[in-house]
């Protein structure tokens, strides 16, 4: 069978202002959808394999059968020596190519359930997800746990890949079908930029060239031409974060703050604040290995030199005093267990952000159901399960919400017995109550009654909005004040 080439590929369009970025995206989706062979047609196609590649492609492909005597493009994917014996993905596998319009930076993740860790961790980077379907046998339950995976990764845009389209007539009716079904879905997840395309990974129809030749009813772009005009991920609107990494004192001359800046950007004679203690101080100097520099952005290395003298330790935050992430000891949260135990609420883990680990125990409230596709209540969550949850520290904790900042409102959980990463999960916000007041309880609470037009005053005073993060207000009267606690009498 021919594949028509009478389009001119978008990689060789007029050229364009090329973007300065590149677009990163990942590959994803249930085992043997195809994910890595749609990548090396891609490199294919568009000319990003170099000739000694090509020349090992072909060698290495002998004795493949796939009736078209074409390479096996998975093999530009699937380096390890376990992924070749065995013709699946492990590990997650990087590739880099561009075209006249812009670059790109592409994961291929694995599909099996066992390597869903290595696919959260694809996503964590990502700008857009490419999902891949098989024709034949539309969404399965793999499939939805990698959409809603990427989404709450943040990924807002999708390209539902229906692969194989080939093996399955070239029918329109199953692609519309499994189409208008995944978009239902991310509905559900909160993603409406949904571009369905069919194809056939292996012939490269609608890769890189059009399918028109067997797909004549299907008018739309190629999942090049889509990944050439997607959108990165705007830039976060925090303000300035760098969790401290190392305090650098070579001399009783110096003293340095060193970390990575984490969102926003900073300048001398900027005021920032030290948390959590709420230190305030102002940024004299900014300095790098080799020159002292007049600002730094996100993901500039610096070493922060302030104009007064201050108690930092590793672990602490410095970051703009007029934007501050949210502090406190309870955080709602969604959790990716990863562990073939699963989760246990009630158990202490170490959870480690940035440069910052602290004991925490997790409160479980529900789980998706991959079956019906609904959350329900839980009480533990299983392994590759995706819970929400709520976070409860022994001491105050620093975030901001995973949809403002990647790197702050990101964590990961660590089994304190055998050390081993057991969940990752990303914040939503600070926790609107707390629950579980009265016995039983770690937290030291303490109520203070006061009449309306005093306690008016001081929520209006300066010093109730230097510890506004750590104070809850309500308006309770007397019996509901009683319910707060198991046995209705203060502690």
């Amino acid at each position: 069978m021919t594949v028509s080439t009478a389009a001119k590929p978008a990689s060789e369009a007029a050229p364009q202002t090329r973007q300065s970025r590149p677009l990163r995206f990942l590959t994803c989706g249930s085992v043997d959808d195809g994910k890595s062979t749609l990548i090396g047609r891609l490199l294919w196609d568009t000319k990003s394999v170099k000739a000694d590649q090509a020349e090992s492609l072909t060698r290495d492909s002998k004795g493949t059968r796939n009736g078209l005597d074409l390479p096996d493009f998975a093999l530009l994917t699937d380096g390890l020596q376990a992924e070749r014996e065995q013709g699946i993905t492990i590990d997650v596998a990087y590739r880099y190519f561009s075209t006249a319009k812009r670059s790109f930076i592409v994961a291929d993740t694995p599909g099996h359930v066992q390597y869903t860790r290595n696919m959260a961790t694809g996503a964590s980077t990502a700008d857009l997800a490419v999902l891949l379907v098989d024709a034949r046998a539309g969404l399965l339950e793999q499939t939805l746990r990698h959409a809603s995976i990427a989404a709450l990764m943040g990924i807002h845009q999708f390209v539902l890949a229906v692969n194989k389209i080939d093996l399955a007539s070239y029918s329109r009716e199953i692609f519309e079908q499994i189409a208008a079904e995944f978009r239902e879905y991310a509905l559900s997840l909160g993603v409406r930029a949904v571009t369905a395309i069919p194809m056939s990974a292996l012939k490269g129809e609608n890769v890189v060239h059009d399918g028109k030749a067997e797909m004549p009813w299907y008018d739309g772009p190629t999942l090049l031409e889509t990944l050439e005009l997607a959108t990165v991920r705007s830039a976060q609107t925090v303000g300035f974060r760098m969790p401290v990494q190392r305090v650098c004192r070579p001399d009783e001359s110096f003293r340095g703050y060193q970390g990575t800046v984490a969102g926003g950007a900073v300048k001398p004679g900027d005021s920032v604040v030290i948390l959590p203690s709420g230190t305030p101080a102002n940024v004299s100097k900014i300095v790098t290995y080799d020159l002292v520099r007049n600002a730094a952005v996100a993901g500039d290395a610096i070493t922060l030199v302030l104009d007064r003298q201050v108690d930092v330790a590793r672990g602490d935050m410095i970051a703009s005093i007029d934007a501050r992430p949210a502090t406190g000891l309870h955080f709602d949260a969604t959790l990716i267990s990863l562990a073939q135990d699963g989760i246990t609420p009630g158990k202490r883990y170490w959870l480690k952000s940035a440069s910052r680990r602290q004991r925490v125990t997790v409160e479980t409230f529900s789980a998706i159901d991959w079956k019906t596709r609904r959350w329900n209540e839980a009480d533990a969550l299983a392994v590759n399960t995706i819970g929400k949850v709520r976070l409860h520290f022994e001491e105050t904790a620093i975030f901001d919400s995973y949809e403002a900042n990647r790197d702050t409102g990101a964590f990961i959980l660590i089994d304190p017995d055998t050390h081993n990463t057991v969940a990752g999960g990303m914040i939503q916000g600070r926790a609107s109550d707390v629950s579980r007041i009265g016995k039983g309880s770690n937290e030291r609470v303490v109520l203070l009654a006061l009449p309306p037009e005093v306690a008016e005053k001081l929520i209006g005073s300066d010093f109730f909005a230097s510890i506004r993060d750590d104070v809850e207000v309500r308006q309770t009267t007397r019996d509901q004040l009683a319910g707060l606690f198991d046995d209705g009498k203060e502690d």
